[in-house]
């Protein structure tokens, strides 16, 4: 039993780290094939690892963790590159994206405590992302304490509820 909840908090850490494996269908799977895990144990190891790897995030939105060089953009041109009909049709359609991401920004920055309850929303419900939050809240210089607290509390209501969801299932159908 350890063992499967070493591997799974190295995966929930991977998957928060890169998002290239789905946390939500592991876990189901892992609550399928393991049933005498209890749920709440696999939701506690869950929660750990992702918000352990959303600080990684944290931390380099608030400019406290250097990336590596490749991560950074590179300006090879100064002269404004020329607008063609092509960037101007992108740049109409995401203006209203852009728009909503800086008034979301202001807002945070206005009030602290509303990017609490919005993170805190995403760590449960996944909307809006829960990586694009995690950033936002090291970008508004969201207290340490209240990052973990809020991102543990709502991970782990959020990974429990999904891995108990088979023996739910199993118990409607028999």
């Amino acid at each position: 039993m350890l063992t499967w909840l070493c591997i799974t908090l190295g995966v929930a850490f991977g998957s928060a780290v890169l998002p290239l494996v789905s946390i939500e269908i592991f876990l189901v799977g892992l609550a399928m094939q393991e049933p005498h895990i209890h749920w709440l144990a696999l939701g506690a190891v869950v929660a750990v690892g992702q918000v352990g790897g959303k600080l990684v995030y944290y931390y380099a939105a608030r400019g406290e963790l250097r990336l590596p060089g490749w991560m950074h953009r590179k300006h090879r041109r100064r002269e404004p590159r020329p607008v063609t009909a092509r960037r101007l049709r992108w740049q109409l359609r995401t203006k209203r994206i852009r728009g909503w991401v800086e008034a979301l920004r202001e807002k945070c920055h206005r009030h602290p405590r509303w990017m609490v309850g919005t993170y805190g929303v995403s760590s449960v419900l996944g909307a809006p992302p829960y990586m694009a939050t995690a950033v936002l809240a090291g970008m508004v210089r969201m207290s340490l304490s209240a990052f973990v607290s809020a991102g543990l509390l709502g991970r782990f209501v959020r990974f429990s509820a999904i891995a108990a969801s088979p023996a739910l299932f199993a118990s409607w159908a028999l």
